[in-house]
């Protein structure tokens, strides 16, 4: 099992990260995002989209990081990281849609500002984000995982980006059940850090 990734992309640590909560043997085979490696016709083939991750597992490709989460959960796991149960399954699809869609133009957006020289408006994005923190704040303030009483693939999609908010200038001292929630994903059996960014770095 061979997986495309960037050190510093926070959909790649989603993949990384819940391979490595499984214990699943895999191959890292890095992406060079800033030479453009991404958008050349080897990796195209990939995933036509031209983005990290991209999984490669015995002539299976899957591109997206949400939907290698759920392959991994189906090949590798018995149901506990993606319930199989109607209720069950919906909840975790909930959060995996905000996952590609407040976590992705909120604090994901205000990350790439810094650490890839995104374009965006800094001010909008970190005001999407902490709207975004404030709902997961009042969330987590009655359970303690996203969808359901253990964690899920839905925490995994969540977490990557909101742990390095701060890199994006988006300030997470005052979201307290956050903070906690951020700590249980990384006290998990197999948890694999997020890479630091290295000062300067630009697109």
């Amino acid at each position: 099992m061979k997986l495309y990734h960037h050190p510093l992309s926070g959909h790649s640590h989603r993949a990384v990260l819940f391979a490595s909560l499984l214990g699943v043997p895999h191959e890292l085979v890095e992406v060079d995002l800033m030479a453009g490696a991404h958008k050349q016709p080897a990796f195209l083939k990939l995933n036509p989209f031209g983005q990290v991750p991209v999984l490669e597992d015995d002539g299976v490709v899957i591109a997206d990081s949400n939907a290698i989460l759920v392959y991994l959960a189906k090949k590798a796991d018995g149901g506990e990281w993606l319930p199989e149960d109607p209720q069950g399954a919906a909840l975790v699809q909930r959060w995996l849609s905000v996952a590609a869609g407040e976590v992705a133009y909120g604090p994901a957006a205000a990350r790439l500002i810094t650490v890839f020289g995104a374009k965006f408006n800094p001010d909008e994005v970190i005001a999407r984000a902490h709207v975004l923190l404030g709902r997961l704040e009042a969330h987590l303030n009655e359970s303690e995982w996203l969808a359901g009483p253990r964690p899920t693939i839905a925490d995994i999609a969540v977490y990557s980006y909101v742990a390095r908010a701060p890199e994006g200038n988006v300030d997470l001292s005052g979201y307290p059940g956050v903070n906690a929630f951020l700590a249980r994903i990384e006290a998990l059996p197999g948890f694999a850090p997020f890479a630091r960014t290295a000062a300067g770095l630009a697109a």
